[in-house]
């Protein structure tokens, strides 16, 4: 599959001495965070092979939806500002959320044409929103490319399967083995594609997800629509899909909302090792994470990669739950 080389590769692998001292497995993260200014973290890995895509079909609008503030729609709208695409981004507004700061600050900074509307209506409709904008694009003379929510369909979990490669690499060259990874779990693109980095390169590691959202339940059968779609993209007919782990009950209060008690876990982490995390998803994963550690659950590690996916322009929109914590 064509691919764009827009992120800065491979991302740095680091040990956190503060969590490797106090738990028993050595503990190491995995520096997506850093894959570009402003079109960092995770998402950008998988625009890498849907923006190749677009281009190659002559499209000249990027189309994608998510919460007002997605991290997948500030990537899609730096990277179409430095591609000089157009991009329109349906945005999903929860009541009495604060919209004009953060990534949704960053949308409109980068010339996206912001499309608001409300929780439930977005919900209800969002499949209909994206195809009623992809035709309004057409009937301007334009060639339109939707992208789906957090690009987390076949095209987009590429860039994952490239990231497990990433981190095979830096076994070989360190003789460090990291026997599990853990994800954060949104969408499940991210999570698919080292999923499948595992099973296709045969390596045997424990490739855990902590959903942030929704149930282990609901995570297992997107992963597995993700995995079909992917694999048609690769020449392979099936892999082994039983090793599927998610870990549920860490959503707290549901998607983007934080509980003082993982917000208080982000700022210990922050000052204790200069590692800043998000609220939406690293957040909530690494919250889930020690207390798993605390449970015992991961004695049977040695060393354990966190994958630190981005998002931190996510913490501006809760400074003040974050300064009061």
């Amino acid at each position: 599959m064509n691919k764009l080389h827009l992120a800065q590769l491979p991302t740095p692998i680091e040990k956190i001495g503060y969590l490797s001292n106090k738990y028993k497995p050595n503990i190491f993260v995995k520096r997506d965070d850093l894959t570009d200014s402003v079109a960092s973290g995770n998402k950008i890995r998988k625009l890498e092979y849907s923006v190749a895509e677009a281009l190659s079909l002559g499209c000249d609008t990027l189309i994608t939806n998510g919460g007002f503030q997605s991290n997948h729609c500030r990537s899609t709208a730096a990277v179409a500002a430095k591609l000089g695409l157009k991009c329109i981004l349906i945005l999903r507004k929860e009541p009495g959320e604060n919209i004009e700061t953060a990534n949704f600050l960053l949308d409109h900074m980068l010339g996206a044409d912001i499309r608001v509307k409300e929780h439930d209506d977005f919900q209800a409709h969002k499949d209909e929103m994206m195809q009623e904008v992809y035709q309004e694009v057409l009937d301007k003379g334009g060639k339109p490319y939707i992208i789906p929510m957090g690009a987390s369909n076949g095209i987009g979990t590429l860039g994952y399967i490239d990231a497990f490669d990433e981190i095979l690499e830096y076994e070989k060259k360190t003789g460090i083995v990291f026997d599990t990874i853990i994800d954060a779990v949104g969408s499940g693109g991210t999570y698919t594609g080292l999923y499948l980095g595992n099973e296709l390169r045969q390596a045997h590691k424990d490739i855990v997800g902590i959903n942030v959202c929704d149930d282990a339940d609901f995570f297992i059968k997107e992963i597995n629509s993700i995995i079909d779609d992917t694999l048609s993209h690769l020449d392979v007919k099936d892999v082994e899909r039983s090793h599927i782990h998610i870990i549920d009950g860490y959503v707290g209060r549901g998607y983007s909302l934080s509980r003082k008690e993982e917000l208080e876990a982000i700022s210990d982490l922050s000052r204790h090792s200069g590692i800043i995390l998000d609220p939406v998803y690293t957040g909530k994963a690494y919250y889930g994470l020690i207390h798993e550690l605390e449970k015992g659950t991961f004695d049977h590690a040695k060393n354990i990669l966190f994958m630190h996916t981005g998002g931190i322009y996510g913490l501006f929109s809760k400074s003040k739950e974050i300064i009061s914590a």
